[in-house]
């Protein structure tokens, strides 16, 4: 299948750049070209692509906000947040906002193209050094204990397993690692990811991620032990 992608960027060379390459890609079409917020937002719901590759500093209505409109509504696109500000600011509110992922402009060609299919395919993606400081932020606050707001009822609804798989995704382990770690087939990760993604009704990786922080899920059991 043909991935519609729709290109936002205040910068018509930037945005132009962009677009080249991921029409060049034979699973893509890039359906339409905006230079801020509002118009990225009108477009998406005439031209409803299954991904926006979003630019976060625009004039007028910014990324983040645009962000948040697009995944507010029914049959959202996803959103991969590109920018060349690697600030946390930046990359939480984007998270918050409902980004499917993170990377920066100076990305390599391949790295972007291979962003776009994986968030696509419903899966998430976030530059290292965002995933890093994300990891970090919230590593360096109390290891354990729900941040206000949040319910940790919502954690009652999972198996021992698929808490167990939630704490090692919000760690930052892939499919594979995660496989490895539990000595249980990629396969059966994906069921239980599917599985507390749905009980959580969270749309993705990022989003379990964040809310297991929230929740003080994380380093209640470090990765590199076993139940």
């Amino acid at each position: 299948m043909t991935i519609d992608v729709l290109v936002v960027d205040d910068q018509a060379v930037v945005r132009a750049g962009f677009a080249a390459v991921i029409d060049a890609e034979e699973d893509m079409t890039v359906v339409g070209e905006a230079g801020d917020g509002a118009a990225a937002v009108s477009l998406a719901e005439q031209l409803t692509p299954d991904v926006v590759v979003m630019d976060v500093r625009m004039p007028g209505l910014d990324g983040i906000t645009a962000t948040r409109i697009l995944t507010g509504r029914d049959n959202p696109p996803r959103v991969l947040v590109l920018t060349t500000f690697d600030l946390d600011a930046y990359v939480f509110d984007a998270l918050r906002a409902g980004a499917s992922g993170f990377l920066l402009k100076d990305v390599q060609a391949a790295e972007l193209l291979q962003g776009i299919r994986v968030v696509a395919g419903g899966e998430s993606v976030l530059a290292p050094s965002a995933t890093r400081r994300l990891i970090g932020h919230y590593a360096s606050g109390p290891p354990t204990g729900p941040r206000a707001g949040h319910d940790t009822g919502v954690l009652a609804q999972l198996t021992a397993r698929e808490r167990r798989v939630l704490t090692l995704v919000a760690s930052g382990l892939n499919n594979a690692e995660i496989a490895t770690e539990l000595d249980i087939t990629v396969g059966t990760v994906k069921s239980h990811v599917n599985a507390l993604l749905r009980k959580l009704q969270v749309r993705d990786r990022v989003q379990a991620t964040i809310l297991a922080y929230d929740l003080g899920l994380v380093r209640a059991i470090p990765p590199g032990t076993h139940p």
